[in-house]
C-alpha cells in the first residue's frame, strides 16, 4: 500500500511540474509583465530597474525554480488588475467556488445514484422512462442554457430565488459560507442544480448500465440460486460491483466541476474563482491566470490520488495484483 501511494505521489509531482512549466511560460512569455504593471509615462530606466527587481533578467531556469518555489508556498505575485497579492484574492474567492462545487457534487450523487439503481432494476418501468428522458435533456442542454432557463423561471417569472450573487454569508474564521443563512441557501440552489445537472445524468446512466451488466453475470444467478433475498442480491452484490467505475467517473467529475464552474459562476455572477479567472482573461491578468491553472491542476491531482486509493480499498483484485508485483520485485 505504501509503495502504491508513493508511486502515485511521484506521478502527481511530475504532473504538477509540467503544469507549473506551462504556467511559468504563460507568466513570462504572454506579454511583458513590466508593461502590464507600469504606465506609459514610466521611463526606460525605471522599467529596467523594475525588471531587475522582479528577477526577469535572470536565466530562465533560475526564474522557473523561483516560480516553482513561490508557487509551492502559495505566492503568485501581484494581480495587474487589482494591485493585490493573488494569493489573497484566491483566499477570498476559494470558499465560494468550493462550496458551490461540493454542493453540486453532493446533489449529483445523492440524486443520481438512486435514479441509476432504480432504472437498472426496472429498465422498462414508466418511472424509469421518465428518468431516462430527464437524463437525456440534462446531457443535451448546455450548462449556460440551463442556468438561463432556471433564472427565467424561478427568478423572473416566479420570483422564488435570487438571480445572481451569493446572498448573505457567515465568516467562520478565514472561511465564509452561505449554508448558515436563508438568503445564502436560496442563492445556492440554482447554481448548484445547474452545475450538478450534467454530472447527475452521467452518474445515473453509468450506474444503470453497470447494474444491467452485473445482473446478467453468473455469480448473481448463483446468489439467487442460494436463496438470497432481492435486497441482498441487488445491494450486497450487484451495486457493490458497480462502485469502481462510479468512483472513477465521480472523482474525475468533481475535478471537472471545480475547473468548469466558470460558466455557472458567470451566468449567476457567483463570486468565485471561475468568475475572477474569466475577468482576468478579459484584462490579461497573467498572475491570476497562472495561479488558477496551477490550483485547478492541484485539485485534479489530489482527487485522482484519492480515487486511486479508493480503487485499492474497494477492488480486491487490485490488491492481489499489487501483491504479485511486490512479490516478483
Amino acid at each position: 500500500m505504501a509503495a502504491f501511494i508513493i508511486r502515485r505521489l511521484l506521478q502527481s509531482l511530475f504532473v504538477m511540474l509540467v503544469v507549473a512549466m506551462v504556467a511559468f511560460l504563460m507568466f513570462n512569455y504572454v506579454g511583458d509583465p513590466v508593461h502590464q504593471m507600469v504606465g506609459i509615462e514610466t521611463s526606460f530606466a525605471e522599467r529596467e530597474q523594475l525588471r531587475e527587481q522582479l528577477g526577469l533578467n535572470d536565466p530562465p531556469l533560475v526564474q522557473f525554480a523561483r516560480f516553482v518555489g513561490n508557487a509551492a508556498c502559495g505566492e503568485f505575485g501581484l494581480s495587474y488588475q487589482h494591485k493585490r497579492p493573488v494569493a489573497e484574492l484566491f483566499k477570498e474567492r476559494l470558499p465560494a467556488t468550493l462550496e458551490l462545487s461540493l454542493v453540486a457534487a453532493l446533489f449529483s450523487l445523492v440524486v443520481g445514484v438512486p435514479m441509476g439503481v432504480y432504472t437498472g432494476l426496472h429498465p422498462k418501468g414508466f418511472l424509469s422512462r421518465i428518468f431516462m428522458t430527464f437524463s437525456l435533456i440534462g446531457i443535451s442542454l448546455p450548462t449556460f442554457l440551463i442556468g438561463i432557463l432556471m433564472i427565467f423561471i424561478f427568478a423572473v417569472i416566479l420570483g422564488w430565488l435570487p438571480s445572481y450573487g451569493r446572498g448573505e454569508v457567515v465568516a467562520l474564521g478565514p472561511w465564509t459560507t452561505g449554508l448558515l443563512t436563508a438568503s445564502g441557501l436560496k442563492a445556492l440552489i440554482m447554481p448548484a442544480f445547474t452545475l450538478g445537472m450534467f454530472q447527475l445524468t452521467l452518474i445515473m446512466r453509468l450506474i444503470r448500465s453497470e447494474m444491467l451488466e452485473v445482473l446478467r453475470t453468473d455469480y448473481i444467478k448463483f446468489a439467487r440460486a442460494r436463496g438470497l433475498s432481492d435486497r441482498a442480491v441487488y445491494f450486497g452484490h450487484a451495486l457493490k460491483n458497480t462502485l469502481v467505475p462510479v468512483i472513477t467517473i465521480t472523482g474525475l467529475q468533481i475535478g471537472s466541476i471545480i475547473a468548469f464552474a466558470i460558466i455557472t459562476e458567470t451566468v449567476f455572477q457567483w463570486p468565485g474563482m471561475g468568475l475572477m479567472f474569466l475577468q482576468a482573461i478579459h484584462n490579461v491578468d497573467i498572475p491570476i491566470m497562472s495561479a488558477y491553472l496551477i490550483l485547478v491542476a492541484f485539485f485534479f491531482v489530489v482527487i485522482n490520488l484519492v480515487v486511486d486509493i479508493l480503487y485499492y480499498v474497494v477492488d480486491p483484485r487490485l490488491r492481489v495484483d499489487m501483491g504479485k508485483v511486490g512479490g516478483h520485485g
